[in-house]
């Protein structure tokens, strides 16, 4: 449809255009935002010298009792760390809410390129920890905390359970990675494929790393290639969603089966036909509520699990 129309790609706009025009395109394809118990907006604080204080938003799903408390997700955007923002993915993390029945908190990260790798790392590092120990304060269970994301999110989230593991906690009972990058050193066979005339551009992934990375090098780092980490064993059970017509398709696969292979129970879940991106965008794709039914299964199987 972008193409048959000559629509500029992302990577051909200037930031600004770009960011508004990911915005537009998330507005113009969303489901009706629902209705949930609350939404509440959060500013983590932090020292300035540190990044400062972080725009969160908190949701608490249809039905939930005031005062009860909740499982919460953490969940951190797509939009190639440098798009994409709390606006944007409010009828995402409603609906996230209501159909998995915990509460979600949405991060609002800092961006590139005004703020490079690891920023947004740093970010979200800082509020996993801040969410594990205000966790009752906000009414939420500190023992089923879940980290999860798409693309660029899926990335970070990914990162958060390595460097939780590594930390010795916060304890993370899943991780939901849709679409997620996980090694930017290698070029896939999906890649390949799907690279132009699929949505997400090869070009456009070359235009987000360009500006991400202050060196080329970085794209080397674990917290960057999570798939490079030398250690995957000991991580929280994973649901990596993948689309089929997606660059990125082989290496959430590929992840999936590394996850597997140091023992960690890991789902793959290929939605065939789908392009990058899907998850969000309501009014195309009805697949997107099949996955959040999927989503929501493979969560309360992993909370089962780590109930006494």
């Amino acid at each position: 449809m972008l193409h048959r129309i000559d629509a500029p790609r992302l990577h051909e706009l200037p930031v600004d255009v770009a960011r508004r025009s990911y915005y537009k395109l998330m507005y113009a394809y969303r489901d009706e935002p629902e209705a949930v118990a609350s939404v509440t907006e959060i500013e983590i604080p932090r020292r300035e010298h540190a990044g400062g204080p972080l725009a969160a938003r908190l949701y608490r799903p249809a039905g939930a009792l005031p005062g009860v408390r909740l499982p919460v997700m953490l969940w951190l955007h797509g939009g190639g760390w440098m798009l994409g923002d709390l606006a944007g993915y409010d009828p995402w993390c409603r609906a996230l809410a209501n159909v998995c029945g915990v509460a979600v908190l949405a991060l609002d990260y800092r961006l590139a390129p005004e703020y490079q790798f690891p920023a947004g790392v740093d970010d979200a590092w800082f509020a996993l920890r801040w969410l594990a120990h205000e966790a009752s304060t906000l009414h939420l269970e500190a023992a089923q905390i879940s980290v999860g994301g798409d693309s660029a999110g899926g990335t970070l989230a990914a990162v958060l359970c390595l460097m939780a593991r590594d930390a010795g906690g916060p304890a993370l009972v899943h991780q939901l990675l849709i679409y997620p990058a996980t090694d930017l050193t290698t070029e896939f066979e999906s890649a390949r494929r799907y690279g132009a005339g699929h949505f997400l551009e090869r070009e456009t992934m070359l235009w987000f790393q360009h500006h991400y990375f202050a060196q080329a090098l970085e794209k080397h780092d674990w917290r960057a290639s999570p798939m490079l980490a030398a250690n995957h064993a000991g991580l929280p059970p994973a649901l990596v969603i993948t689309a089929e017509c997606d660059p990125l398709a082989d290496e959430g696969a590929a992840y999936a089966a590394k996850l597997r292979a140091a023992g960690v129970p890991a789902r793959h879940r290929q939605f065939e036909g789908m392009v990058h991106g899907f998850i969000t965008l309501f009014k195309l794709f009805a697949e997107t509520r099949t996955a959040l039914n999927e989503i929501a299964a493979s969560l309360r199987a992993a909370m089962e699990t780590e109930l006494p």
